[in-house]
């Protein structure tokens, strides 16, 4: 990989005590999103999510402070239940686009061993300059957030 793409990205790697499926049905379906997306304290108001090629993905967040911020994307690649590849928009509510940064793709990896999925989220921007910005503005504190909810939400589902 070229100096130039590492200072483009953003990847996160987490392993989870479930399996992919689960983890899968966690990532993409709108009940579930919504419970765990976003940093600590702020809600979802609402998600949307056609899982196809060409389909959208569209997800309101609500702040402390009642900012509602929009998270949007269109989904390029779509490989149950082991891959997707979602493109933000050219525009975002914020440089972090509540998640899904602006121009930026985003890909979602799971690979299972022995009852275990890894979790591999890897967030390519437009521009060093993008990616900057929207570490500026909370995506690398506000991920790890957000998996470590997902880990948690997982364990109650994995315990019923």
């Amino acid at each position: 990989m070229a100096a130039d793409d590492q200072n483009r990205e953003i990847v996160f790697t987490r392993w989870l005590d479930a399996p992919r499926d689960l983890v899968w049905q966690v990532w993409t379906h709108p009940a579930h999103v919504a419970e765990w997306w976003g940093p600590k304290d702020f809600d979802v108001a609402g998600c949307e999510i056609d899982l196809r090629v060409g389909g959208g993905f569209h997800l309101r967040m609500s702040s402390p402070d009642g900012t509602v911020i929009s998270s949007r994307g269109t989904f390029m690649e779509v490989l149950p239940p082991k891959r997707f590849v979602l493109t933000g928009p050219l525009d975002a509510d914020t440089p972090c686009g509540a998640g899904v940064p602006p121009n930026a793709i985003v890909t979602l990896s799971l690979d299972e061993k022995g009852g275990r999925t890894k979790l591999t989220l890897h967030t390519r921007f437009e521009t060093e300059t993008d990616r900057r910005a929207a570490e500026e503005s909370g995506f690398a504190e506000s991920w790890p957030q957000s998996l470590t909810r997902i880990a948690e939400i997982l364990s109650i589902q994995m315990a019923q």
